[in-house]
C-alpha cells in the first residue's frame, strides 16, 4: 500500500507548520462564516403541524420542550423497511448525550421523519438510538423545511408575545452542509488515507473504499 514520503523530524515539522498556517486560515474563515450565520435574518414559520411522538401528538412549538431554540434533522423516508444509509450514518454519529448537553444551552435536538412512528421506533430499537425521534407523516413539514424528498437540517427560534408562541426559521442546510456533524468522517479527514472516497483529492495509489 502506498504511503507518504518518509522525511526527517525537522522536515516533517516544517511541513506540519506550513499546513498549520493553512488550517488556522481555514479556522478563521469558519469563525467568520459562523458570525455571518448568527446575523442571518429569520422568517416566520408555520407552527400548525401535528407530529406523532412516543408521548402522543405534539405541535412544532411543543417540540422546543420549553427551550428557545430547536434543531431538527429530517431523516429521509424511503418506504417500509428501507432506510437511508446517509441518514443512518448521520444519526449514528450523534452522541447519545448530545441532546442533554445541547439542552443545557437552550437548544433542543429532534430527529424528524415522514416514516410512520412504529417504523421509526422499530429502527431506533434496532440501531440502539435513544435520541428524540418524531414522525411528520401526513404533514408538509419536510417540504416546508426544504427537504425536497431528501434530508435537511433546520434551526428554529421560538419567541413569545401577547399572541402566543411564534416560530421562526433561522438556518437550514443539506448535502455537504450536514457533513460537519459527522464525528467519524471528521476523524477520518485527519488521517493519512482520509475518507477513501472516489471524489477526494488523494495521491495516486491511495486506497479507496
Amino acid at each position: 500500500m502506498e504511503h507518504p514520503t518518509i522525511v526527517s523530524a525537522e522536515e516533517w515539522q516544517a511541513a506540519r507548520d506550513e499546513l498549520l498556517r493553512a488550517e488556522k486560515e481555514a479556522t478563521r474563515a469558519q469563525d467568520a462564516l459562523a458570525a455571518r450565520r448568527r446575523r442571518l435574518p429569520m422568517v416566520r414559520f408555520d407552527g400548525s403541524y401535528t407530529f406523532d411522538t412516543p408521548d402522543g401528538k405534539r405541535s412544532l412549538p411543543d417540540l422546543f420542550d420549553g427551550r428557545p431554540q430547536l434543531v431538527t434533522y429530517q431523516f429521509m423516508d424511503n418506504g417500509p423497511d428501507h432506510y437511508c444509509p446517509g441518514c443512518t450514518y448521520l444519526t449514528d454519529n450523534v452522541p447519545a448525550k448530545a441532546p442533554e448537553v445541547l439542552a443545557e444551552r437552550g437548544v433542543t435536538w429532534v430527529t424528524v421523519s415522514d416514516m410512520p412512528l412504529p417504523q421509526i421506533e422499530a429502527y431506533k430499537a434496532e440501531r440502539g438510538w435513544t435520541l428524540p425521534f418524531v414522525s411528520s407523516r401526513g404533514t408538509t413539514f419536510a417540504a416546508d423545511c426544504g427537504a425536497g424528498g431528501g434530508f435537511v437540517l433546520t434551526a428554529f427560534l421560538k419567541t413569545s408575545d401577547g399572541d402566543g408562541d411564534a416560530v421562526y426559521k433561522t438556518y437550514s442546510t443539506t448535502s455537504r452542509g450536514v457533513d460537519r456533524l459527522n464525528f467519524i468522517t471528521n476523524i477520518r479527514d485527519l488521517t493519512v488515507y482520509g475518507r477513501q472516497e472516489d471524489w477526494e483529492d488523494s495521491p495516486d495509489g491511495w486506497p479507496k473504499i
